[in-house]
């Protein structure tokens, strides 16, 4: 017969699924997406957009994203009020913090060259 999470969670001594619920809060906790973190801290994405000066649109691609810029990342996580940390992690040696990319969130991106958009030639028609 299976039995479902609740069932067992609520079987515990209280003692034991206290103990239980904190350490799967910590892991919760360990692991968040940008969305996860933003609603954590009750934001919405259009007060997000507000506060980066962004539409909400460009929130949620950016909080569906894998890939994102390191400044981009710090901007997001202090609009929220935190601040960004790169640890190093190696089997053999504690963490490290991965320090000198802060004066990367200061730099002004450079501008984009404007790519020409092709060019369709009309055929040359007689003027009557």
């Amino acid at each position: 017969m299976a039995t479902d999470l609740k069932t067992m969670m609520n079987r515990l001594p209280a003692e034991r699924r206290k103990t239980v619920e904190a350490r799967a809060a910590d892991l919760i906790a360990e692991e968040m997406t940008l969305r996860d973190l933003r609603k954590a801290h009750a934001l919405t994405q259009q007060r997000m957009a507000e506060v980066l000066d962004i539409g909400q649109d460009s929130v949620s691609r950016l909080e569906k994203r894998s890939d994102l810029m390191l400044s981009t990342l710090r901007g997001y996580i202090a609009a929220m009020g935190g601040t960004l940390e790169i640890v190093a992690r190696f089997p053999d040696r504690p963490d490290v913090i991965v320090t000198g990319l802060s004066d990367l969130a200061d730099e002004k991106p450079l501008p984009r060259k404007k790519t020409p958009r092709a060019v369709t030639r009309r055929a040359a028609m007689p003027v009557e």
